[in-house]
């Protein structure tokens, strides 16, 4: 198996296979993100590929239950390629569940319903996709390349063949200038077509980024430990979702809030206001990961 650069995977995939499929980001141009900055993006031949799935094998043997395809954003791969990868990986793993990779909405946009409908088919069960936010103004701000409406789009797409849509939630990106339309309309996108997963990260300013130096230089404000909780509030209240599961799953974030859009969302806004009556000093300086 071979490795280029820092591989990347969610906290979800902990316990999946990783076989590098591309490397980089073909986007790459996130102010916020520093992950993929020292790799120029490419997309490594479908037979470097098998052979890596061969070699994980010969290694851990078959029984490979969960698959994960690094780097950034694997789903801009020809879909036949793709196809060809994810068929071969279950004769490879006779007992392979779970195929998943990271794709935003912007590429996943460039597929067809008939071509995701061959992925899911081919064993994708699930894409990771990095919305941050479904504010306009946030996301032109942050350079992420799409727009609330290619959000839904992409979800509606996915949601339509089956396959897992796990959006993920940036607590923060909004700054204090917009936290409440960040929050307000990031709810009205995913309420739109009710991802699977809603997993919450909270933005801390990662240095040699430009949103570090906007931070460094005063014009973007980090919101403070109980601001990014109500922020993270008026998120989930706004939630007008079927079955989609919330979940705190990092350690960015200051509290761990899970449950279940509509069932849990009264406990999850209790335990919100619980958060809310311990002392801002017991956390974590805003500026600061945990990671």
């Amino acid at each position: 198996m071979r490795y280029e650069g820092t591989v990347y995977r969610p906290p979800s995939e902990a316990n999946s296979l990783l076989i590098q499929a591309t490397i980089g980001c073909p986007h790459n141009k996130c102010s916020f993100c520093s992950m993929y900055k020292g790799s120029k993006f490419k997309i490594r031949s479908v037979e470097d590929i098998k052979e890596d799935l061969l070699a994980a094998r010969d290694y851990y043997g078959p029984y490979i239950e969960s698959l994960f395809f690094p780097d950034g954003n694997t789903i801009i791969m020809k879909t036949d390629q793709l196809v060809e990868i994810f068929s071969y990986a279950k004769e490879v793993f006779p007992p392979l569940k779970r195929i998943t990779v990271y794709g935003s909405a912007r590429f996943v946009n460039k597929k067809k319903i008939e071509d995701l409908q061959r992925l899911k088919e081919a064993g994708l069960t699930r894409i990771h996709t990095g919305m941050e936010s479904g504010d306009d103004v946030t996301l032109e701000r942050i350079n992420k390349g799409t727009n609330a409406a290619e959000i839904i789009e992409a979800g509606l797409k996915l949601k339509q063949v089956g396959i897992d849509t796990s959006e993920y939630y940036l607590v923060g990106i909004g700054g204090k200038e917009r936290w409440r339309e960040h929050a307000l309309e990031s709810a009205k996108v995913l309420s739109a077509f009710s991802p699977d997963f809603i997993r919450l990260r909270t933005f801390v300013p990662i240095p040699n980024t430009p949103l570090y130096e906007d931070y460094q230089q005063g014009s973007f404000q980090l919101l403070s430990p109980h601001e990014a909780l109500k922020e993270v509030g008026l998120f989930i209240a706004n939630l007008n979702c079927e079955g989609s599961m919330v979940l705190s799953d990092h350690v960015s974030n200051y509290w761990n809030i899970n449950g279940r859009i509509p069932d849990d969302q009264e406990e999850m806004l209790t335990e919100i206001k619980r958060a809310l009556t311990v002392p801002e000093k017991n956390f974590r300086p805003a500026n600061i990961s945990r990671l």
